[in-house]
This record gives C-alpha cells, sequence and structure tokens, in this order.
C-alpha cells in the first residue's frame, strides 16, 4: 500500500538506547513499507556538524540507509536541535534534507511540513534565540570551531534553554494560532504536520471559511508516535510502542 509517514522529536540519544531500539523496531515493522518517510526535527537530541564522533548512532544511521537502500523515500528537515546536520550525514544515511517550510501534495490535498517551532511566535526570547541558530553564517562560523569547543557551547546552550523553559508559562511555548493561520493561507495548505511542541492532536477549524486541520506529532518519551496518510485515506496519528 502507498504510504507517507511523519515522525518528529524522537531526540535519539546514546544515553537513551531504549528510544533508539524503538525506532529501529519502527523502521523494521512499518517505515520498511513505506513509500516515503518525513523526519521533521529534532531527530537528534543535539549534533555538532557531520565531523560529529557520533558515538552510540552508528546504529541509528544504519536504519536510515536500510530505508533508503529498500526505497523509500526519506527527508530530513532541521529542528532546533539538530539544525547542524548536513550533506555528509544525508549522504551517509541516504535522506533528503528539505527546508521549512515545505509543500507536498498528497491524495489532491495540499500539506505543510514544519518543525514547528517558528509558530510559537508568543515566546518572543526564544525567537530571538531561533533567528540566530538558524542563520547560515552563524551556523558556519561554530562548524569552524574545534569539535571539542561545539561540545561545551552545546552543553552550554542545552542548560540555557532548560532554566529559561522552566521560568516560562507552558502556553507561551505553544504556538500562535495566528500564526498558524497565516502559514496556512500563505501555502494554500488544508493539512498542516508539525512537531516540536510535544503536544499530539488533531486541530480542526477553518480559514477564511475553508476547513483544514492541523496534526500535531508526538515526542518519542515511552513510545513512538507517527502520522501515517495512505492512498485515499485521511491522516492518522498513531502510537508505537
Amino acid at each position: 500500500m502507498r504510504e507517507w509517514l511523519f515522525i518528529s522529536d524522537l531526540h535519539l540519544d546514546p544515553e537513551r538506547p531504549e528510544i533508539i531500539h524503538l525506532f529501529e523496531r519502527f523502521v523494521d515493522e512499518v517505515a520498511i513499507h513505506a513509500e516515503r518517510l518525513y523526519i521533521l526535527g529534532d531527530f537528534l537530541e543535539y549534533w555538532l556538524g557531520d565531523d560529529d564522533k557520533a558515538t552510540g548512532l552508528e546504529e541509528v544511521f544504519q536504519s536510515l540507509r536500510k530505508l533508503s537502500d529498500a526505497g523509500v523515500d526519506v527527508f530530513y528537515m532541521a529542528g532546533n536541535r539538530d539544525f547542524l546536520v548536513g550533506d555528509t550525514l544525508a549522504k551517509k544515511c541516504g535522506f533528503k534534507i528539505i527546508d521549512e517550510p515545505f509543500i507536498e501534495t498528497i491524495n489532491n490535498q495540499t500539506v505543510l511540513l514544519m518543525h514547528g517551532d517558528s509558530l510559537c511566535t508568543d515566546d518572543t526570547e526564544y525567537q530571538q534565540f531561533r533567528s540566530v541558530v538558524r542563520d547560515k553564517a552563524w551556523q558556519q562560523q561554530i562548524l569552524a570551531r574545534p569539535l571539542l569547543e561545539r561540545e561545551q557551547i552545546a552543553r552550554s546552550m542545552r542548560l540555557q534553554s532548560e532554566y529559561a523553559n522552566s521560568e516560562k508559562d507552558f502556553d507561551i511555548m505553544d504556538v500562535n494560532q495566528d500564526a498558524v493561520v497565516h502559514s496556512m493561507q500563505e501555502n494554500n495548505a488544508s493539512l498542516l504536520i508539525h512537531g516540536h511542541t510535544h503536544r499530539p492532536a488533531t486541530h480542526e477549524f477553518k480559514v477564511k471559511a475553508k476547513p483544514v486541520k492541523r496534526m500535531v506529532l508526538s515526542d518519542w518519551h515511552n513510545k513512538g508516535s507517527y502520522i501515517r496518510i495512505s492512498k485515499n485515506n485521511e491522516a492518522e496519528l498513531i502510537s508505537f510502542s
């Protein structure tokens, strides 16, 4: 059966081997039968550049290559943790890097794919941070530094982020509905799929009297989550454990 699958926010980390094993099962039992797999950001807990030693992640990359070798088209969108993934890793794993936002036509409907963090416009502090780390010139400056220095920078940034988030109202870190409507109007989309917020749900509303949907992927914590669209079928949010 022709299927399109969507995942995000796995935050794969050698310190969480159970989630790595869960992803490997997902590849072998679900994704291997799909036509396409879209990874919508924060697939990795962090990535320091394609010269990263990637200790403990080799099996993950082999699983992605297995999909590619089996004829599954794999697409990779950066999140707020893995925005330094580059062409070298893409070639090794057999995926194609896509920019955000990304538009697909599936079952004759326009589907808008995003990581989702750009929609959290109420969190102005985070948006300022995002504008810096997504800047290509800034990224090149970081990648030019020694790997050990990048590790120290990444560790410091994660600690600062955790502290900042602990001080914020939970709702301020969710998407802004006006930003959602604007993005869907701008791209003439009837379905928006994103992650980032870790609030899995399907939201139905109208844009200029047209019924639309916003589907939010879950993070992979105790179990996995993916969205599946089959030929002539509605998109469905599925748990995987």
